[in-house]
């Protein structure tokens, strides 16, 4: 069951509103992934029984409520983007070894890797189909979003080339591999509630925008959380050598000669073997109490700023009250 919006909202109506209409988009997804198919219907309902905070969607819908919220295209399109997310979060954690998701055992622990990539191409063809009904203009744009996050992941697994910011290559990484489905997701809702141009293009901005602060912010939650709020064992990446912002500014600071000898004894730590639980909890402890950390923060804090700021051609009015509270909430977690 889907219950009231993860964010707060002023608008009592909006927010009833909105918890149906994520019902129906619950329902909607939980058709999709059935298969006849008795092992695949099983690992492809495990994600989406573990739940999640549905931001996608719901961003979907808030977009929505600029134009025509109640077309039934609307609920088709977050499905779409939730289906997209969960497809490849399967490729994600089989990629990252990790051993949980949602706070659940990952679906690569419970059935194997190569059944869980497998489910995830399942979900990809499911969301394929559900797109199609909603015309050329938006396969094209679900074929174009799946490519950025099939970059995104490409880009991340090989890291920066030749003399590559690895800061800079890192946010390139974060606009494709978590931006482009959050811009999407946006541009989605607009788009069919029939809002103009000049609105599906200011709200897909703001999208992008907030979708680099959101996975800035989970880098910092990932380091000073217990994993409660991403549903993943904190210093995963750390343990897999998943580059994240605060151990990029860190690196950036040894390599340039600026960090101390406490920042070089960190970065020897985060290179040393992690594979123990206490050594990783020491990693973690290492770079938690960094001042990178809250540098992290801040740039998260920053770009959550000015996602908002793209949002003042709209009209004054819950609809864009909402998207701020969205783009505040993202962040605030990190706080």
């Amino acid at each position: 069951m889907t219950s009231t919006p993860a964010l707060p909202l002023h608008d009592a109506e909006l927010a009833e509103r909105l918890t149906a209409r994520l019902q129906l988009v619950e329902e909607l997804l939980r058709d999709a992934v059935a298969h006849a198919d008795p092992l695949a219907d099983d690992a492809s309902r495990h994600l989406v029984n573990a739940g999640g905070k549905r931001l996608r969607p719901l961003l979907t819908l808030l977009a929505a409520e600029l134009g025509d919220p109640s077309r039934r295209e609307v609920v088709d399109a977050a499905a779409v983007v939730e289906l997209t997310h969960l497809a490849s979060l399967y490729h994600d954690d089989v990629m990252d070894s990790a051993p949980l998701r949602r706070g659940a055992p990952s679906a690569h622990e419970v059935f194997g890797n190569s059944v869980a990539i497998l489910t995830g191409d399942l979900l990809f063809a499911r969301a394929s189909n559900v797109v199609s009904g909603l015309g050329p203009d938006a396969v094209r744009i679900q074929a174009a979003t799946f490519e950025r996050l099939c970059l995104g992941q490409l880009h991340e697994t090989v890291g920066p080339q030749g003399d590559q910011d690895p800061v800079e290559h890192y946010l390139q990484v974060l606009a494709d591999k978590t931006a482009s489905l959050i811009a999407t997701s946006a541009r989605f809702g607009a788009m069919f509630a029939g809002c103009h141009a000049d609105v599906v293009h200011t709200v897909t901005r703001f999208g992008e925008t907030i979708g680099v602060a959101f996975q800035l912010a989970d880098d910092v939650i990932d380091l000073t959380s217990d994993g409660t709020v991403t549903g993943k064992t904190p210093g995963t990446d750390l343990r897999e050598g998943v580059p994240t912002m605060p151990a990029l500014l860190l690196r950036q600071r040894v390599a340039a000669g600026t960090g101390d000898a406490a920042d070089a004894g960190i970065v020897a730590l985060l290179d040393s073997d992690l594979s123990d639980d206490a050594d990783l909890a020491r990693a973690v402890a290492a770079l938690r109490e960094h001042e990178v950390v809250a540098l992290t923060r801040r740039r998260a804090v920053d770009l959550a700023r000015a996602a908002v700021d793209e949002l003042r051609p709209l009209p004054a009015g819950p609809a864009r009250d909402a998207l701020v509270d969205f783009a505040d909430a993202l962040v605030d977690r990190a706080s």
